[in-house]
C-alpha cells in the first residue's frame, strides 16, 4: 500500500502566504476583487479561502449578508447555500463509496435500478451518462409549482420520479452534453435504494462526521440562522429563504435533494476539497479510495468536447476557474453563488462562497469575478511559473 500524503494525517492549518510559495502582496489582489465586487453590488458579500500544500494561507469575508443599510457583515463562519456543490460534496462522492465497493457499477442502466422506469426514455442510461450529463435528460423541472409546499418526502419522491419517467430526452444518449439536476435527482433516488437509507443520513454518516465538516448538512437548525447568509426573494413562497433551500425543488423535496440543500462554511468545503486532493482521506479518515477519485475527477469522455468528469467538471473555455489552473483540475459551481476548483498540479484549493442571488438571481455579475479571482491567486504562485492553460 502507498503511503499517505504527508498531509493526509492531519486537517487543513493555517500559514503565512510565502509559507505556501505565494507573493503576499499579489495573493492581497484577490481579496481585493471581492471587497470590489461586494462594494459594487456583485453580491452582497463572500468568503475567498486559498489553501496551497495542506496550509490555508488566505481566509478572508468581506461585505454584508444583505444590501440593507446596517445587515450583518460576513465573518469567516458565516453559512452559505452551497446550491450544486452538493452535487459534488454529496452525491458524487457516495457514487465513488458505492462504486468502489461494487454495491453499484457505472455501467448499471438506470431501469436496472429503478425497475420502474423500464422502457421509459432516459431507462436505458447508465450512471455514468447521469454523472457526467451525457444522459440527454433536460436541465431541470418546475414540478415544484405542482407539488407546492409540506408534501411527505416519500410521497414527493415518487412525484419527481413519476415525472422524469415521463420526460422525453432533448438529444439522444451521449449526443451532446446537458447539464441536468433530473439526471442527478435519479442517482439520489438509487443511492436511497441501494442502502436501504435516506440521503441525509449517508451524507451525514459517510462524508460529514468523517471528515469533521461540523458546519454542513442539510435543514439547518433555527439557531444557525443568524450565521446564514440569505439568498433570493422566492415570489413562489411568498418570502425570502434565510436558512432553508433557495432551490425550489429541492425546497418541494423537503430540503433535502441530492442536487442541491447542503449550507456550510468555507473552511468546511476546504476540508472536504482536501479530501479529494489527498486521493479520498482527511484527518486520518479515508472515505473513498484514490483510485476511485482519480476515476471520477477525470474527463469522461463520453461526449466530445464535453469539459464533464463523473460528478465533477473540469476547466472549459471558458471556465470560471479562469486561465490558468491546470487541465488536471476539477470543480464545480453553485447557481446561489458558490464555487470549489481544485489543481492537483498546483496543490491548490480556491473556495468562493456568496450569495450572489440576493435579492434578485438576475444579478450574474459574478461570471466575471470568479474567473477573476482564480487568476489572481494562480497569477500570485511565486515558486514555480505558471502558464496559461493550452485551449481543448
Amino acid at each position: 500500500m502507498s503511503a499517505e500524503p504527508p498531509q493526509a494525517a492531519a486537517v487543513l492549518r493555517n500559514a503565512p502566504p510565502d509559507a505556501a510559495g505565494f507573493d503576499p502582496g499579489r495573493l492581497e489582489q484577490a481579496v481585493a476583487l471581492l471587497e470590489k465586487a461586494a462594494a459594487e453590488g456583485v453580491t452582497p458579500g463572500g468568503v475567498l479561502l486559498v489553501a496551497r500544500r495542506g496550509s490555508v494561507v488566505l481566509e478572508q469575508a468581506a461585505g454584508r449578508l444583505t444590501y440593507e443599510d446596517g445587515a450583518p457583515a460576513v465573518a469567516l463562519s458565516t453559512i452559505y447555500d452551497l446550491a450544486s456543490l452538493t452535487k459534488v460534496i454529496a452525491t458524487t462522492t457516495l457514487m465513488m463509496r458505492r462504486i468502489e465497493s461494487g454495491a453499484l457499477d457505472l455501467d448499471d442502466t438506470v431501469a436496472s435500478r429503478l425497475p420502474e422506469l423500464e422502457g421509459s426514455p432516459v431507462g436505458g442510461a447508465t450512471l455514468r451518462d447521469l454523472l457526467a450529463h451525457s444522459s440527454g435528460l433536460p436541465c431541470c423541472s418546475e414540478l415544484f409549482r405542482e407539488l407546492g409546499e409540506g408534501l411527505d418526502r416519500d410521497e414527493a419522491r415518487a412525484r419527481y420520479l413519476e415525472h422524469i419517467a415521463a420526460t422525453e430526452l432533448e438529444v439522444g444518449s451521449r449526443q451532446r452534453s446537458i447539464y441536468s439536476d433530473l439526471g442527478v435527482l435519479l442517482l439520489g433516488e438509487i443511492l436511497e435504494r441501494e442502502s436501504g437509507h435516506g440521503l441525509a443520513e449517508l451524507v451525514q454518516e459517510e462524508i460529514l462526521d468523517p471528515l469533521g465538516l461540523a458546519d454542513t448538512g442539510y435543514l439547518p437548525a433555527d439557531s444557525l440562522r443568524g450565521r446564514i447568509a440569505p439568498t433570493e426573494f422566492d415570489s413562489w413562497r411568498g418570502r425570502l429563504p434565510h436558512g432553508e433551500v433557495h432551490d425550489e425543488n429541492t425546497h418541494a423535496l423537503g430540503g433535502i435533494a441530492p442536487h442541491a440543500g447542503l449550507f456550510g462554511t468555507a473552511r468546511d468545503v476546504a476540508a472536504f476539497a482536501q479530501a479529494m486532493l489527498n486521493g479520498g482521506v482527511y484527518g486520518g479518515r479515508r472515505i473513498v479510495g484514490a483510485d476511485t477519485v482519480a476515476l471520477f475527477i477525470r474527463r469522461a469522455e463520453l461526449v466530445a468536447g464535453s469539459s464533464r468528469a463523473l460528478g465533477w467538471d473540469t476547466p472549459s473555455h471558458p471556465s470560471s476557474a479562469g486561465t490558468y489552473f491546470s487541465a488536471r483540475s476539477f470543480g464545480h459551481t453553485g447557481f446561489t453563488g458558490t464555487s470549489l476548483w481544485i489543481d492537483p498540479d498546483l496543490e491548490l484549493i480556491v473556495v468562493l462562497l456568496t450569495n450572489r442571488v440576493h435579492p434578485t438571481r438576475d444579478n450574474i455579475a459574478i461570471r466575471k469575478l470568479r474567473p477573476a479571482i482564480h487568476d489572481a491567486v494562480v497569477l500570485a504562485i511565486a515558486d514555480t511559473t505558471v502558464e496559461p492553460r493550452d485551449a481543448d
